[in-house]
């Protein structure tokens, strides 16, 4: 099986920004975008956690190759890693923020049992961070 198979073809996405339409930040709620954030989280985590070492190292090699230039050096772990991750998460087709909610509200459970639990820590910061 060609690796292509089983790595999503994707590109650059930031969690963090995905899904606002339809929406404002302040209109947000924090648990529940700390909730999809953690949810996000977990199918990109799925996905990687299924590569095999080959997988991540052509998925690593086209990547490098990829954000190399002719005046530019080779790039760093830490970048390999960045865009490997966001090309992942592009061919995920995640949902917008504000269709998760939606479907959350219909079926907490089934949502909550996906989630990697990273939510609560998030929480946790914020309201710290707000004392």
């Amino acid at each position: 099986m060609d690796h292509r198979d089983r790595i999503p073809e994707v590109g650059l996405t930031d969690l963090g920004k995905v899904g606002l339409k339809g929406g404002s930040e302040a209109q947000c709620d924090p648990v529940l975008r700390a909730k999809y954030l953690d949810y996000c989280s977990a199918r990109v985590a799925e996905v990687l956690l299924g590569l095999t070492a080959d997988d991540m190292y052509v998925l690593a090699q086209e990547v490098a190759g990829e954000s190399t230039g002719e005046n530019e050096g080779v790039p760093s772990f830490d970048t390999i890693v960045r865009l490997a991750t966001e090309r992942i998460t592009r061919g995920l087709s995640l949902p917008d923020f504000w269709d998760w909610v939606a479907e959350y509200r219909k079926n907490p459970e089934g949502f909550e049992q996906e989630m990697i639990g990273l939510w609560e820590a998030d929480v946790k910061m914020s309201n710290q961070g707000a004392n």
